[in-house]
Formats: C-alpha cells, structure tokens, sequence
C-alpha cells in the first residue's frame, strides 16, 4: 500500500478495534480518580464555583475589565485592574498624580515638547529654501530619532468638547501668541484670560467664515450633497474648514510649519482635520481625483509660476467636475491694490497668468463676485485632448501613476482622466451624493480598478466594521459618549470601513493608508466621502503632538513586522496621542503580547481582551489609556 493511501486510511480509523465495556469502565475510573487527586493538590475540594469561559464587561466606573485572562495569553498572578479611560484633566490641570513604577523610556526634554520628527525647524535648514523645499518632509535617520516620549506642556488640560471647541482652546495647549498680536485686525484669534478665541474672521472673510461660505453657495451648490471633500491649501487656523463641518462638508486643510507657528496645531485643538503640508517640489499625499473642491484664500501660494506646476497639482487632486475657490491677491485687484501695497499692473499681470493656466487645463471659469472667483474641471478630457492640437502646454503625462503621491515629484503635465465614451459621460464613473455615497459601492470598486477586491467584498467589509465599532463601544463605553473624543486616526484605513461606521457621531477620523501595503484603497476612502492621507509608520507622521484622541491600529504591527523596530511606530502613537487619550491595537495576540510589553514602559495602561467573535481568535485587542503627566511632573 501507498504512503499516502495509509496516512489517509489511518486518519479516518477504518480498521480501529473497538474497546470493550470492562475497558471503558477502567478508563472512566482512572480519570476521575486523576482529577479529584489534582483538585486536592491546587487546594481541596471546596464550594467555589467554576470560573466562567472568559468575558468582557464595563464596571460601573465604565472603566475597561475583563473577567478572567484569556487561555491563549501568559498567565497573571493576580487579576487585571480595570482601565478607566475618563478623562480628569478638563477644568484643573495641577491635579497630583500618583507615582507610577520607574519607565523604561524617559521623557524627553522640555524643547521637544512640539516636536515634530519630518517638519524640524533645525533639520529643515539642511536643505534648499528655493520652492520651498526646506518645508517639505524631512525624516531623521535611525541615529537621529528621538528614544524617549514627547512631553505635554506644564498645565496642558482636555480640549473642549466639540462644538464649544470650534470658538475655544486652552491657552497652556498650545502657548503662543504670534497669531494673536499678527493676526489681530483679521479676526483669526484672540486671547482671553487661559484660554483662546476663535471669532471665525479670516483675512478676506472679516464678516466671518459662516458669511463667505453662504456667498461661495451662492455661486456653487453647497448644499445639495454633490460636494462633500474639501482641500483648504494654507489654511490659517482652519476656521473655514470648521464651518463647512455644520454643512456635512469635510475639509483637509494644511499649511507648513512656517513663521505662523502653531496654525495647524490650533485647527487640530479646535478639533478640526489639519495637517502639516505644503505646495512645494513633491506632489500632496493624496490620490487623483480626491476632492470635490479646493480653496485658496490668500494662502500666499505663487499660482502663476513654474509654468503652473501647483495649479496642475490642484487640477490632479481635483474629482471630474470639482470646483477650485480663489479669494485674495490678485481677485478683485482694482478695489484692494493700495490695500495689498502692490501696483495695478502687477496685480493684473497675476491674475492674467493665473487665467491663462487655468485656461490651458482646460477649467472653466463659473464666477467672480467680489472678492471669490470660481472655476470648474471638466467631467472628462475628450475636449481638452483634442485641445492639445492648439495648446501643447502643458502635455497629458504619460506613464506616471496618477495616485503615486509619497515623496513623487510634481511634472508640469495634466493627469489625465479615465477613459469617457461620451462627452457627458463622468470620467471614472459619476459619485452618489452623500451620504448615500458613504455605502454606495465606490466607482473605482465597480469598475474593477481595485485588483482583487469586489462589490460584495467591499459591502462584507462595511457590514464587518459596524459589528466591529459596536464592540469597541460595548467594551470602551465612553466610545459612544458624546464629547469625549474627536480626533480619531485610523492607521490602516483599507476601505475606510472603521470610519464610516462611526459617521453618525461628532467626531472625524484620518484615514491613514500604509505605503506598504495595498495604497490603491485610499481613492475609494475619497470616493465615499472621506478624508485621508498616505503615511510610512517606520516615518513620524505630519502633525503636532497630542494631535488624536484616539488611534485605531488594525494588522499594522504585523503589517511592519519586518520593516522596523515595533518601539518605534509605538512612540510615534505616543507623540501624536493626547495625554488620557486612547489606543485600540488590533493584532495576533504573539505580537499583542510584545507590544504590551513595550506599551508598560511608556506610561501608558493597558489590557488585551478577546476578539469580538470570542477567545478562540488569535486575533485579540489590545486596549490602552495614556497616563497624564506634563513637562516638570518629576515624579511619574
């Protein structure tokens, strides 16, 4: 007989003989007599009951707590305190802590307290000043990097819950008072006792952000659900970024680190999306066809120069049909040329190159009203590739992928769009409006566009992670209460599934997809009406300190299991995540078990509990609460 004919047979048992009665009686005696010898061993025999498969359940200080350990994890010698993940730092900051055992990482000194690892003022200096290109990332080296945690400033406190966040910050978050004394006359910002107000005013909106965006929906519809994503380039402190938010418009604003120090660390306390960006020698960090509107208000950026170089990027991060906003120098020059200390001609000579480009990527020009000017990309490029017969610049790109956007290069040539049959036919296929968009499959999943990846794949997805958020509700109740958190990231975004199931509450998440893995979804997590941006986690991440009130990490640690040191994604998360913030760790429990074990020597609480589906899933949650302590808290 054949090897594998045996093994086969052998597995099945056909030929077993079968135990007699007096065989089986011997057995069953045997193994009682084993298990009442093991009980007396551990203890004798008592009353107590068995304990229970293992749960989760809240407490009712809706802290965190698991009833037994899981079977698969290391056993504990005593049982797991809860984790409580209120937060105690809203009104008094001066609070003592109690002294927690000595850490394995330190803190870092108190100059780092706004560190911000790829946009450091010192580093930045190495490189070119033309274009901009000091401002750009910038990432240390593995001997440059920073080993110890980011500190928060003396006195730091809980931002204000949203939407009183969108008109106040504490002034001790974010200590600086440029803007306030630079700004003063244009209504940005002003201090008022320990904290900061945000009046809405804007430097060509001195009537506030609410008024200018009713007159830019005047012109364009802002209301109907056509327009959902937005792009604010230069945003100031983003004020106009928080009042489309009441109008179920979701911006990206961004702006350098910069002589206006902290703007972007203000949008971000404000709770508003913000990053740190700029328009210099590489493309932004998001897909083609992202956005359904991008916006200008003197954001000081040179349209007209490098043969329209940035107004080409705009038109390449542009959905078929989005609309580019353009207020300020040199709109409406005739009534503010003497205002703006620049002559008539210079001024008219501006806004003619700047037609003249908008012109040759084929944009329409719907309005100008004042001091707003608005003009339309074209649904699809049947016109504007015949138009190339009379206008050869700039040419159509060819053989550059129209998504690559990690530290690619901007081309002085248009991105071209999908393929279209007919000229009212929407290249890439035509968007819902939202929300229905949010759950409507994405055209680049219905035309296939995404390798490997289907219509029901993607809707098993959406239905998953609503099952999956209300678990992490059930397990982390301050998850569903209203005001505790805002900034929320999700590391390894895929579809954006995480996100779109916690839309119906007021918070927002960056959608992180990794560049190592599949980057091609980060167009559908746009195309649902989402916001979200490439990264490297073996790179720090473009934005301040304490920027997230929650991280969500699924498979990340496994997806850079081979790429870098796992302490150093884990302090990038501490950096980013705000003092008593949260983290949700997703991941083989072997890798969960590492990471708790770097996560004890961070100052941050943590606990694994089981997958949603039960403990016989390796894979597990690991739940976290960061400690609150602050620069010259010594005795942490």
């Amino acid at each position: 007989m054949a090897v594998g004919a045996a093994a086969t047979k052998l597995h099945i048992s056909p030929f077993a003989r079968r135990p007699t009665l007096h065989q089986l009686a011997a057995v069953a005696v045997l193994c009682s007599l084993s298990y009442l010898a093991g009980v007396w061993h551990h203890g004798g025999l008592t009353s107590t009951p068995t304990p229970t498969a293992p749960s989760v359940s809240i407490a009712t200080t809706a802290a965190v707590t698991c009833a037994t350990p899981s079977p698969s994890l290391p056993n504990r010698a005593s049982p797991t305190p809860p984790l409580d993940f209120r937060a105690h730092h809203t009104a008094e900051a001066n609070q003592a802590a109690s002294t927690p055992a000595p850490r394995a990482y330190e803190a870092c000194p108190a100059r780092y307290s706004e560190y911000t690892p790829c946009e450091d003022v010192e580093r930045s200096l190495r490189f070119p000043r033309d274009r901009l290109v000091y401002r750009e990332r910038h990432c240390p080296s593995g001997g440059e990097r920073l080993r110890c945690l980011v500190p928060a400033p003396r006195g730091y406190r809980n931002p204000f819950p949203w939407p009183a966040s969108r008109d106040v910050a504490w002034f001790a978050n974010v200590p600086h008072k440029e803007l306030t004394v630079e700004k003063a006359v244009q209504n940005w910002i002003r201090v008022d006792g320990d904290k900061f107000r945000f009046p809405g005013g804007g430097t060509m909106f001195p009537h506030g952000a609410s008024a200018y965006i009713d007159d830019i929906g005047k012109l364009i519809p802002l209301h109907d659900g056509s327009i959902r994503t937005a792009l604010d380039t230069g945003c100031g402190v983003a004020s106009w970024g928080a009042y489309l938010l009441s109008r179920n418009i979701l911006a990206m604003s961004f702006a350098p680190r910069d002589s206006h120090e902290a703007q972007v660390q203000f949008a971000l306390e404000r709770g508003v999306p913000a990053m740190i960006g700029v328009l210099a020698s590489n493309r932004l960090p998001y897909p083609a066809r992202a956005f359904d509107m991008a916006h200008c208000s003197r954001c000081l950026i040179p349209w007209q120069l490098y043969d329209g170089l940035y107004l080409i990027e705009v038109d390449r991060i542009l959905r078929p049909g989005g609309y580019w906003i353009l207020s300020g120098p040199p709109i409406n020059w005739k009534k503010h040329a003497k205002g703006w200390q620049r002559t008539r001609e210079d001024l008219n000579a501006e806004q003619q190159a700047i037609e003249a480009v908008a012109k040759s990527l084929c944009w329409k020009k719907i309005k100008e009203v004042g001091d707003i000017a608005i003009w339309q990309k074209p649904t699809n490029h049947i016109h504007c590739k015949a138009s190339r017969k009379l206008i050869k610049s700039p040419p159509f790109c060819s053989n550059k992928n129209p998504d690559a956007a990690w530290y690619d290069k901007m081309e002085a040539c248009i991105t071209p769009l999908p393929q279209a049959s007919d000229i009212k036919e929407v290249a890439g296929g035509e968007l819902k409006k939202w929300p229905q968009r949010l759950t409507a499959v994405p055209p680049r999943i219905a035309s296939g566009s995404i390798e490997g990846v289907t219509d029901e794949m993607f809707k098993e997805d959406t239905k998953l992670w609503k099952k999956r958020v209300g678990h992490y509700k059930s397990v982390i109740s301050q998850f569903g209460q209203k005001g505790r958190y805002r900034n929320l990231l999700d590391m390894n975004a895929r579809f954006g599934g995480f996100a779109a199931a916690l839309v119906g509450d007021p918070m927002w998440v960056m959608n992180m997809v990794p560049t190592v893995g599949n980057s091609t979804t980060l167009g559908v997590i746009f195309e649902r009406g989402l916001i979200g941006n490439y990264q490297d986690w073996c790179e720090g991440m473009s934005t301040y300190p304490r920027t997230y009130d929650l991280i969500h990490a699924d498979s990340v640690f496994s997806l850079y299991k081979d790429r870098c040191e796992m302490d150093t994604i884990l302090l990038e998360m501490d950096r980013i995540l705000r003092p008593e913030g949260t983290v949700i760790i997703r991941d083989d429990v072997d890798l969960l078990v590492k990471i708790k074990s770097i996560a004890d020597g961070m100052r941050w609480n943590s606990q694994i509990v089981d997958h949603e589906d039960g403990p016989l899933v390796r894979e597990k949650l690991l739940l976290v609460v960061k400690t609150y302590w602050t620069l010259g808290d010594e005795n942490q």
